[in-house]
This record gives structure tokens, sequence and C-alpha cells, in this order.
């Protein structure tokens, strides 16, 4: 056979094998976020089975105690990503994310079948913890594994959109979650959802995990890329690496760690604020039923997976700077009218409705062409942990205490308007990170 002939099989073989690999790390996220939605979406539940214990502080304690332990596993992250991101550079990206998704899913199930805090006592929220500990370490080692995955098996000039179906399974996980509790919130009487129907969530992670873990044991390794072009003047370089494309002269790997945190900290914060935080706010401070609460955040998380995909796809064809920079200053400047409209007894629903829905699409314009915006920042051989690094870091700080941050700063101040300003504050310092992209980042291929 000719080499014009082999060219048609050998980019089919190309096609196959980027697919396997998206499919792989799309259902490994899903599982990995299924849980933190279902996690923050019960948060009042769980707080009720594990951390309540009737004294002075009240349903308010409990609640902090909560979040606290929501954060806890947060601060994880980054010490997973330094684990599985070590693995995914030196044996390979598919055993860490083999690695991963077992934990995340052994964890949840275990979860599921914990005794409460009336059963056993002060053991259960210390169980319970735990087991948030393990899941932090395995959503820190999933994200770089995925995106490096992801975007090395893209084709040329679909590397943002690739990338954004780490989102979008993000998403897709965030509104199983957060419709699985809506689900049986409504179905179930608050007695039984309380007593037992809280457990089914995290129990149905166990058979998606089992398929996650089926497919990533088949998924092929990215190919290597082309040996980078040396750069004219630079002289010899003792980090090993220079730092990414459109990032001011010459650093460490810290640098470009710490620079990605700035670029990311507004999806971060803003993202949790919209679609994980936003139920036990819209109940302890405005008053809003469980059921009602849970709705809106389904449709949040709902504008949240629409926006993904087309932003992500948009970054490919201008850029990643100018679709994440507008995304950045729109929540700057709608986050405190959106969150007013909600408190608005005189609002009409389908009017919140939209409110939610745009909320959560703003989001989307950062998470679809972050990733790749990441995964573009770092060479191959430490991309897994240079990108995961950065995004857990951020998460642990703007993501992980979102909830802990907004709920102790409403208490004080008394003011409904917090998850506006914290999300528009951390997405106003995003923006001007965000500005030191380069125009063409995304036209470049990975080093």
């Amino acid at each position: 056979m000719s080499p014009l002939e082999l060219r048609p099989a050998i980019a089919d073989a190309r096609t196959a094998r980027s697919r396997r690999a998206l499919l792989a790390g799309c259902v490994g996220n899903l599982v990995e976020w299924y849980e933190f939605g279902v996690y923050g979406c019960l948060v009042t539940v769980i707080a009720d089975n594990f951390f309540a214990t009737g004294g002075p502080a009240g349903g308010a304690g409990a609640l902090v105690a909560t979040y606290a332990s929501f954060a806890l596993a947060f601060f994880f992250r980054p010490v997973g990503a330094l684990l599985f991101g070590r693995l995914g550079d030196r044996a390979g990206r598919r055993p860490a994310l083999v690695a991963s998704v077992t934990v995340m899913t052994l964890a949840t199930t275990a979860i599921g079948l914990l005794p409460t805090r009336d059963a056993i006592g002060v053991a259960a929220p210390v169980l319970l913890t735990v087991l948030r500990v393990l899941q932090g370490l395995s959503a820190g080692g999933e994200f770089g594994g995925a995106v490096s995955l992801m975007t090395e098996h893209a084709p040329p000039g679909r590397r943002g959109l690739h990338g954004a179906f780490q989102s979008f399974t993000v998403a897709l996980g965030l509104l199983a979650g957060a419709g699985t509790a809506a689900l049986l919130a409504t179905v179930l009487p608050t007695a039984a959802l309380y007593g037992w129907g809280w457990r089914i969530p995290f129990l149905l992670a166990l058979p998606l995990g089992v398929v996650a873990l089926w497919l990533r044991t088949s998924v092929t390794e990215p190919p290597a890329p082309a040996p980078a072009a040396p750069v004219a003047g630079a002289g010899p370089d003792p980090a090993g690496w220079l730092p990414p494309v459109g990032a001011p002269g010459r650093g460490p790997l810290v640098h470009a760690v710490v620079l990605g945190i700035g670029r990311v900290m507004g999806w971060s914060a803003a993202g949790y604020t919209f679609l994980v935080v936003l139920p036990t706010h819209l109940q302890a401070v405005l008053g809003t039923s469980v059921r009602d609460a849970l709705l809106a955040t389904a449709l949040a998380n709902l504008g949240f997976a629409a926006a993904i995909l087309p932003a992500g796809a948009l970054s490919d064809r201008i850029g990643r700077r100018p679709v994440m920079v507008f995304g950045a200053l729109s929540v700057v400047l709608l986050a405190l009218p959106l969150l007013r409209l909600l408190q608005s007894p005189a609002a009409a629903p389908g009017a919140k409705a939209g409110a939610v829905l745009l909320a959560g699409a703003l989001v989307g314009l950062l998470a679809g062409p972050g990733p790749a915006m990441l995964a573009e920042m770092f060479p191959r051989r430490i991309r897994c942990t240079g990108l995961g690094v950065a995004y857990a870091l951020a998460n642990a700080l703007f993501s992980g205490c979102a909830g802990l941050v907004i709920t102790a700063l409403t208490a004080r101040t008394g003011s409904p308007d917090v998850p506006a300003f914290y999300a528009a504050g951390a997405c106003a310092v995003s923006a001007a990170a965000l500005l030191t992209l380069g125009g063409e980042d995304h036209r470049e291929p990975l080093r």
C-alpha cells in the first residue's frame, strides 16, 4: 500500500484514538463532579445527619462545620494534583486517570454507606471528613490528567473544543448531582430524604465509576509532540523549560502556576458561588424552600453546560483571551443585579429562571476555553503536574472556601449580597490576569 493510500487509514485511527480519549476523560470527570454536586446540594441534609449537635450554635453551627469539611477536601486537591500529576507525567496519563477515578468511586460509595452521628456519635463526622479528603486527593489528580489527555489527543485547531469537554462533563456531573438531589427532594417526604433518601445519590456513583474505569483502562497514551524550535537569543534554560507563550519574560514553574491561578480564580469563585453554594444561600438567607432552591441550581447548571462547548469552539477561532475576558467582566457587571433579581419578591418566576440560567452561562464562558488555556501554559513533561496544581490551588482558595466565606460573611454583615461581591471581586482580578494571554496562543502547537 502506497503512503498516499495509507493516509486515510492513519487519519481514521487518529480520530478514533482522539474520540476514545475524549470519552474516557469525560466519563471520569462526570463521576468526580457528580459527587461534588450532590454534596453541595445536600449540605443542609448532611449537616443534620453528621454535624448537628443540638448545642447553642444550632443549625448554623452544623452548616459551617459541613462547609468546613467541604473546604478541607478542596485543600487536599493540590496534594492530589502533585501526586497524580507526577504519576501522569512519569508513568503516563492512563495510570494516573485510572487511579484517580478508582479512589473517587470507592470514597463516594462509602459515604452512602456511612452511619450517621445518631448511630455512632462523633466518629460519623470524622469518617465523613476522611472520605472527603480522599475525594479531594482524587479530584485534584483528575483535572491535570484528563485535560492533558484530551488536549494532547485533539486535532489541530480543535484544542479549545476538546478541552471544553472536560468542563462540559463537569457541568453534566454537577447537573446530574443537582438534578438527582432535586428529584429526591420532590418525590420523597422530607423525613424520608433526611432519614435515608440522601444515601441514594452517593451509591449511584458505583456503577458510574465502573464504566469510567473500564473506558480508561483501554485508552492509549497521547502522541509525542514535535520538538520545540529553539528560541533565538534565549541562551540556555537552567530550569529546563520556558514559560508559556504570552507570559512575561522567563521564570520557573512557580511563576506559571501563580499566573494560572490568577487566570482561573474567577472561574473557580463564580462557578461554585452560582452552581454549588447558591441552593444553601437561597434556603438559609432568603427562606426559599429546598425544592425551589435545588431547581434554581439545576437551571444554573443547565445554563453553564449550554455555554461551555460554544465558548471552547469560539476560542479556537478568535483566541482564549477575548472569550474569557468577556466572561470575567460580565460576571463583574452582572453578579449583583442577577442576585438582586432573585431576592425580589415581585420578580416573575420566568425572570428568576432567566437570571440563574444567565449566571451559569457566564461561568461557562470561562470554563469552556479554560482547560485548553491551562494546557498551553505548560510543556508536556510537566503538564499534568503544572496545570493540575494551578487549577487545584485556585479551587482550594476560591471554590472550596466559597461556602464557608459566604456563609460567615453573610452572618456577620447581614447582607444577602455577599455571594455577588465574592464572585465579582474574584472575576475582576482574573480579568486582569487573562489580559496577559497571548493573542495567538491557541494557534501554537502544544510543547
